[in-house]
This record gives C-alpha cells, sequence and structure tokens, in this order.
C-alpha cells in the first residue's frame, strides 16, 4: 500500500505576462518516511525548475487509492463511503475513503471514477468530488524501471 504525502515547493515562477512571482505548488510523493518524501520532490522537480526552491512543507495524506489517466492535467479528491451492513445489527454501515482521481474537469473526475468502481463489488456513494491544487504526482521508483540501479 503507497504512503502518500503533499508536498510544497516555494519558488520563483515567471508567469505568462512576463513577470516572476513567488508560488508554493502542491506536488503529491509515495514515500515510506517524511525525509524520503521530502528527497524525492527535490529529486523529481529539480529539472523543471531553475534557481532556488525549498520544500515548504511536508504532510501525510489519507488517500487511499489513485485513478490514473495520463491525458488527464488536473486532480480531484473524491471522499466516497463505503456501505457495508453489520451482521450482528443488520445495520448499515459506512467506512469513508480518499481516491484521488486524475481528470481534466469536473464531468470527467465523475465519470472516470465511475468507470474505475465498475471492477467492484462493494455498494458506496460519493459525499464529495473536489478539485485539489496538486499539479503532479509521483510514484515509488522501482529498481529495475528505466533506472539504473544504485552502485552500477
Amino acid at each position: 500500500m503507497a504512503n502518500w504525502f503533499e508536498c510544497k515547493v516555494a519558488y520563483r515562477k515567471i508567469m505568462e505576462n512576463g513577470i516572476e512571482k513567488k508560488v508554493n505548488d502542491t506536488f503529491l510523493v509515495d514515500a515510506l518516511t517524511f525525509t524520503e518524501a521530502e528527497s524525492r520532490i527535490i529529486e523529481e522537480i529539480t529539472p523543471f525548475i531553475s534557481g532556488e526552491f525549498s520544500v515548504s512543507a511536508v504532510k501525510r495524506t489519507k488517500i487511499a487509492e489513485i485513478f490514473w489517466d495520463d491525458s488527464a492535467d488536473k486532480w480531484y479528491l473524491t471522499k466516497v463511503a463505503f456501505i457495508t451492513i453489520d451482521e450482528k445489527t443488520a445495520q448499515e454501515k459506512k467506512s469513508n475513503s480518499l481516491i484521488l482521481v486524475a481528470a481534466s474537469d469536473f464531468k470527467g473526475a465523475l465519470e472516470h471514477f465511475i468507470d474505475e468502481m465498475k471492477s467492484t463489488m462493494a455498494d458506496y456513494e460519493i459525499v464529495s468530488i473536489t478539485e485539489t491544487p496538486i499539479l503532479d504526482v509521483y510514484k515509488v521508483k522501482v529498481q529495475g524501471e528505466n533506472t539504473p540501479s544504485k552502485g552500477n
């Protein structure tokens, strides 16, 4: 199971109008510890940022799963309540879970979520879908997958 950390990176960015502005962008990184998350985000964004930058915040998230779409440019956080029946009391129980969905717009996020959930037999209801400020999500790097192993 992945441990997703939200990392905020502060740096100076040249805007479309040519003016330099200080920004604080948000990224998501799969890591085991806060230290690894900070190290990974520095490694991932260094090629894309010129000049100085700093990791201004790292926090653990409760994201359970991510529904990927390489053509999407936005990330939506979907809060979903999975519905189960307690066998002893016959009462309906709901347990909330957070799923990050890649999509181009709100409608696309809803459709992508529903499409991904077709393969599950669990009963659920969507509690909320909100657009996030996340710019990119970085999966864990597996040794041997297009990356040379360390020490070689």
